[in-house]
């Protein structure tokens, strides 16, 4: 772990809230945009199975850690958990809103049961990468100051707070993939982890880009125009595939961490929101 370059003074801190246990989420929440609420839907509904499974892949290889990245592992589990939990119930109010999730759920269920039989260190490869994607996209959420324009404030805090625990814990499965592989060649450890950067890539932008499209044929927008109008949206404006290409490209860089980029003046930013949700003695569980 000698390149690990996360901070010293870093803490991760479990924030418990509850968000829109009694609202009604509009069909097009975000700022009466079916394109961006559709992005943001697809991409939900795959949290809650997803953080479960970066969860057990980080927590395969926790024995032998050091105390500090331990007690790292512990509160990202903790955040995990709870971000699964957030997402559960926006999903249920997106089907409350008449959309059918179902078949997308069982998309991502489908594409988790292939990781049951391979290597544990490749899981935890794939949870490293997307967790690189999750802090790429906070990172925007977080300084974009349109990018929830029109939308519920409730609804808005809760994808700034799932952003910003996702920047502060975004160096613990890339450090437990440095304890992890320890004794592996720089090399070995560069080019596997590169390779799955690519898999992954080309699978997240494919299912994102076709659920996106089934919760917007549910709309009655289909054929070319909204096609069009989504690839507009992820390179154009807002152009969320645009604007992380350059974070996504530093991925391969000799020597990348991802706290080469040190944005926690992001989580200061939104802390004091979040003060009387901070859970007593989280690290010490």
């Amino acid at each position: 772990m000698a390149n690990a370059k996360t901070p010293t003074d870093l803490t991760i801190t479990p924030r418990d809230r509850r968000f829109g246990r009694d609202m009604a989420q509009k069909r097009w929440w975000l700022g009466g945009d079916p394109i961006g609420s559709a992005f943001h839907n697809a991409l939900s509904i795959t949290f809650p199975r997803g953080e479960a499974f970066f969860v057990e892949s980080v927590k395969a290889f926790r024995d032998g850690a050091s105390p500090k990245l331990a007690q790292e592992i512990r509160a990202f589990v903790m955040q995990e958990v709870m971000h699964s939990r957030e997402h559960v119930s926006f999903n249920q109010r997106v089907t409350d809103a008449g959309y059918e999730i179902a078949h997308l759920e069982k998309v991502v269920v489908e594409s988790l049961e292939l990781t049951r039989d391979r290597p544990q260190i490749l899981n935890l490869a794939v949870t490293m990468a997307l967790e690189h994607y999750t802090a790429m996209m906070a990172h925007q959420m977080l300084t974009d100051p349109n990018a929830f324009a029109g939308a519920d404030p409730e609804l808005v805090q809760m994808w700034k707070w799932h952003a910003v625990e996702e920047i502060e814990h975004k160096g613990v499965a890339y450090d437990t993939w440095l304890h992890a592989t320890r004794d592996w060649s720089r090399w070995k450890r560069w080019k596997v982890k590169s390779i799955m950067m690519l898999l992954v890539s080309r699978t997240f932008w494919i299912k994102r880009w076709e659920g996106t499209l089934d919760l917007l044929a549910q709309d009655g927008i289909t054929g070319w125009r909204a096609k069009a109008r989504l690839a507009w949206y992820l390179i154009g404006t807002p152009g969320p595939l645009r604007r992380l290409f350059p974070a996504w490209v530093a991925y391969f860089l000799p020597g990348f961490h991802p706290w080469n980029h040190d944005d926690r003046k992001l989580i200061g930013k939104y802390e004091s929101d979040y003060s009387d949700a901070v859970m007593p003695n989280a690290l010490a569980a």
